[in-house]
């Protein structure tokens, strides 16, 4: 009988710790942090069609989206999308001759040099201003973003679905863990 009562006993131990190892998993998984697989070309050379990636969820709760960092959100076609800041609230967004202007200003992307050394023909990025883009703004507004894949002439991004709402994004992410080769933070 007493041999029964601590096999009981032990059972309902390790019920209750695999219980609280779930809750936690649970709690990381769908408030912290998030796997998330890269699907398609648009961020080339940057990120590779299935590259797996973690998304931290709370950078954001607790500040603001820096320019250059590579976002995952809510896309119109109810998918999630990876594309880098380029544009932040208040800022006028131009490129002309291959390099941005952020309010008039050259801004290097050092990001791009490896794609951009590929090219023979024409140039990486179209020109373009904010007005003649989806967003049809002069500037960003207030809690908006504007977001470009790396793989510039191949990359559905602000260009084509306007502006992203910061509340529409579910976390920044530079951290590959699979493929094997491939793990390491990403710039």
């Amino acid at each position: 009988m007493e041999r029964v009562k601590k096999e009981k006993n032990e059972l309902w131990e390790w019920s209750k710790a695999l219980l609280i190892a779930f809750g936690i998993a649970a709690i990381i998984r769908f408030f912290l942090f998030t796997p998330i697989v890269v699907d398609g070309e648009s961020m080339m050379p940057t990120l590779k069609n299935g590259d797996r990636m973690v998304v931290n969820k709370i950078g954001y709760m607790v500040g603001e989206p820096h320019r250059f960092d590579i976002v995952v959100f809510h896309a119109p076609e109810q998918k999630n999308y990876i594309k880098r800041v380029i544009g932040l609230p208040g800022d006028r967004v131009e490129y002309k001759n291959d390099q941005l202007y952020i309010n008039g200003k050259a801004i290097p992307e050092p990001y791009l040099d490896p794609y951009k050394s590929e090219i023979t023909e024409g140039s990486l990025t179209d020109d373009f201003t904010l007005e003649e883009t989806a967003a049809q703004v002069d500037k960003i507004p207030e809690g908006y973003i504007f977001v470009m894949g790396d793989n510039r002439r191949y990359s559905k991004d602000s260009r084509l679905i306007g502006l992203v709402a910061i509340d529409e994004i579910i976390g920044n992410t530079n951290l590959v863990f699979w493929p094997f080769d491939e793990i390491g933070f990403v710039k």
